[in-house]
């Protein structure tokens, strides 16, 4: 019976601690394994910013909305421990040798930064902290039911039929389950070693958390700056409802270490983001640092996520390469999934369009 039904979940980021709630919620008794710590990668240091039709036109729109409206929901229902909040989102723009007087700013920035548009109300934009809104929705999991594992997950256990039976730990031990489900983000492209899947990739990003307190009003602001040099650089600034406010820019590509404890920021990233705040408002000018973060989004060839079963694997799943839109769609994801291991099929969100086997699987070369 599916209240009986054990999930092993590997990686405890925001789409491995949604599958955990959810699972939960529905009865099942998940196990997440973790090897690092719960949102100690690119869920504890991402933006958290929610959009409800940004994905319109595209494959994601339907999973994106539903996640939207769940977000809401999980915040009533679970007493919102991690800052839920709606806001008015806006675009501009400003140049790092521009210091001149231009219309239609906000009191919170400079004079030079032009608002050139309103992209968000209210109605269509909101924030979480990412880190706080992971951590809660495994608190919430744990509580009913789910269990917390620290341990690497190095290959799956099969039963004799081919199917899974749980995974393997580096030690030895076997943790046994009816299901398992990659949700490890760019680090899932270790476990093609020992599944079919399609290569995940991790793309990274270089963040700042400012202490701004009430500074800074409701409003996210997605910014064109030009910098000195005349490269172009697109940040985005995030106020949260803790009296932080969030800023990233400067993306890169390279190598994803194996240890997520070992993501080190570029040379030099943090120092061009700072000036960049500096310039751009009075409010981060004046605000101490909290953090200097950079961490690896998971992306996919495609840019689709890999949301479902494993093809000729039973009992296996992969839910990962949500890109920058992790923190928005991991409650559709977490929710989906959970109809998929539990009733054999997603009721709320089509997942066609994220199917595994629609992409090849990762020739892994030892």
């Amino acid at each position: 019976m599916s209240s009986r039904k054990r999930v092993v979940i590997c990686g405890g980021g925001t789409i491995g601690a949604a599958i955990a709630y959810f699972t939960s919620r529905r009865g099942a008794r998940p196990i997440l394994i973790e090897r690092h710590e719960v949102a100690g990668a690119a869920s504890g240091k991402s933006g958290g910013f929610l959009a409800l039709d940004w994905c319109r036109g595209t494959p994601i729109d339907q999973l994106a909305r539903r996640s939207f409206e769940v977000h809401a929901e999980l915040s009533f229902e679970l007493g919102n421990p991690w800052g839920y909040r709606r806001l008015t989102t806006y675009a501009g723009y400003a140049a790092e040798d521009d210091a001149g007087r231009v219309p239609g700013g906000r009191p919170w920035l400079s004079e030079g930064v032009a608002i050139t548009s309103r992209l968000g109300s209210v109605d269509s934009t909101a924030l979480v902290e990412p880190c706080m809104f992971t951590r809660g929705l495994m608190r919430a999991a744990e509580m009913q039911g789910a269990e917390l594992r620290h341990g690497t997950v190095v290959d799956l256990a099969h039963r004799s039929s081919g199917g899974v039976r749980g995974v393997s730990l580096a030690g030895g031990e076997i943790v046994e389950g009816d299901a398992v489900v990659i949700a490890m983000g760019p680090w899932s492209i270790l476990a093609a070693r020992w599944l079919p899947l399609p290569a995940v990739l991790g793309y990274k990003g270089h963040s700042m958390v400012f202490e701004t307190g009430g500074s800074v009003p409701a409003e996210a602001l997605f910014l064109e700056y030009r910098e000195a040099s005349g490269e172009i650089l697109t940040p985005e600034l995030f106020p949260r409802a803790d009296g932080t406010t969030y800023v990233c820019a400067i993306s890169s590509t390279g190598p994803v270490p194996v240890d997520p404890a070992d993501v080190a920021p570029d040379e030099g990233a943090h120092a061009r983001l700072e000036a960049l705040c500096r310039n751009i408002s009075p409010a981060l000018a004046a605000a101490p640092i909290k953090a200097r973060q950079a961490c690896f989004r998971p992306v996919t060839e495609d840019g689709l996520p890999l949301i479902g079963a494993v093809p000729g694997i039973d009992g296996a799943y992969v839910a990962t390469g949500h890109s920058v839109w992790g923190m928005l769609n991991a409650p559709a994801t977490g929710e989906a999934m959970s109809e998929l291991i539990l009733d054999g099929a997603a009721h709320h969100v089509d997942l066609v369009p994220f199917a595994p086997g629609r992409l090849p699987p990762l020739d892994w070369q030892d």
